[in-house]
């Protein structure tokens, strides 16, 4: 009896020595568990919580601030809050300055960190101190919701040189803030400062240069050295820096690669330019380059192929490319074919002289001019109008349509004659 007692406690000490080893050995993979449990449940508690901060991120920038569901979302990328406190002050802050919800909703959509901003320390000072140069509340709020960079830059390492820089450039305080509308966020010291600098030098007159900082405000900030390629390629080309198509060509340099600038000389050579033909023309309105190919090519086609004037006449004039086919050209054509019929006008009369002039012109040399002849030409003229455009007829039909429709490209065949 003593032994079958001492041989069953010895099995139930040997079987607990064996439970106690499987517990030693397997303990690491048992934390281990528990471990990747707790893990899991924080990350998926924290990832709860983004999802939350980032959902309610989308709806103020939707309810609060008007942004479609689309511009939401990536608005959303770039900006996080856990409560309305902070861009609450910051609307608040602009609405308070004459920003309407508009203008408001734009401004968040370039610049959606603006709403983690400081209304007071970092927003109020850069609205004071374009105050402070006499600028309208309506001209301050328009020109800040089209550049919301203004109120992210530094004031005292941005703004202010930047401004009075520009101001012993322009003169105008208007002219500079024409230039910041357009210049976003621009790097002043490192790029501005130096490449008006390097026209200067290049004897790119006062006039010019002014000209060009109003016109192209983005270009004039362009990368220095990217900028001074530019000039030097443009001077090589032949253009005279004392006149207005030099900024002109530079812009276009800039903007457009050499793959896309000779894609657009073998179309005009398709439409009989020689290459020199094509470098006169580019010389006359470098920005006749930048047009689209289906622009250039429906203008070639009418001009070339249905009223059967040389190309050669357009290289000379590239300005008439740049102007409506349907609202200009088209109904001006039908005017000259008619007195050409009738021996009105001479046969050598170029595209140019008609197309070119402004509305009030064109009126008194080629339809006031010959009513007794043609009484109906008036009305052939504004027929052919209502019969391109359509629905838009009545608006076009006043004579003072086109009396204010010259751009700065159109100034090129002037500038290039002074």
């Amino acid at each position: 009896m003593f032994s079958f007692l001492c041989s069953t406690r010895l099995l139930l000490l040997k079987r607990r020595k064996t439970q106690l080893g499987f517990l030693h050995q397997n303990a690491f993979f048992i934390v281990k568990s528990f471990a990747s449990i707790t893990l899991s449940d924080s990350s998926h508690q924290q990832q709860q919580g983004q999802e939350e901060e980032h959902s309610f991120t989308v709806s103020y920038l939707i309810n609060s601030c008007g942004l479609s569901s689309k511009s939401a979302l990536l608005a959303s990328k770039w900006v996080h809050f856990e409560n309305p406190e902070r861009p609450d002050s910051v609307l608040n802050l602009l609405k308070e300055n004459g920003f309407t919800n508009t203008q408001i909703s734009k401004l968040v959509r370039m610049r959606p960190k603006v709403l983690l901003s400081y209304p007071e320390k970092t927003l109020l000072p850069k609205i004071e101190f374009f105050r402070s140069k006499g600028i309208s509340s309506s001209d301050l709020t328009t020109i800040i919701s089209s550049n919301p960079s203004l109120l992210v830059s530094s004031l005292n390492n941005h703004l202010i040189p930047c401004y009075d820089f520009l101001k012993s450039v322009l003169l105008v305080d208007e002219k500079v803030l024409t230039t910041f509308k357009g210049s976003r966020g621009a790097d002043v010291a490192n790029n501005m400062i130096p490449n008006i600098e390097l026209l200067r030098q290049h004897g790119v007159p006062q006039s010019v240069i002014s000209l060009f900082l109003t016109s192209f405000p983005r270009i004039a900030f362009s990368n220095h050295s990217k900028f001074v390629e530019a000039v030097l390629e443009v001077k090589e080309m032949g253009f005279d820096p004392l006149k207005t198509v030099f900024v002109l060509a530079v812009q276009v340099v800039l903007k457009m690669s050499k793959e896309k600038l000779e894609s657009k000389l073998e179309l005009y050579k398709r439409w009989g330019w020689s290459k020199d033909v094509a470098l006169l023309a580019y010389k006359r309105n470098p920005s006749c380059m930048a047009l689209s190919e289906e622009k250039i090519t429906k203008a070639m086609d009418f001009l070339v192929n249905k009223m059967g004037w040389p190309s050669a006449h357009i290289a000379k004039n590239p300005t008439i490319l740049f102007l409506s086919l349907e609202k200009r050209i088209i109904p001006r054509c039908s005017v000259i074919q008619i007195l050409l019929a009738k021996g009105l006008v001479k046969k050598d009369l170029g595209p140019a002289r008609f197309i070119i002039p402004s509305e009030r012109s064109f009126l008194e040399r080629f339809v006031i001019k010959f009513q007794d002849d043609v009484p109906q030409l008036l009305n052939v003229y504004q027929g052919k109008k209502d019969l391109e455009v359509g629905s838009q007829s009545e608006k076009l039909k006043s004579p003072q349509r086109y009396s204010n429709d010259h751009t700065l490209s159109e100034m090129i065949p002037e500038a290039a004659s002074q």
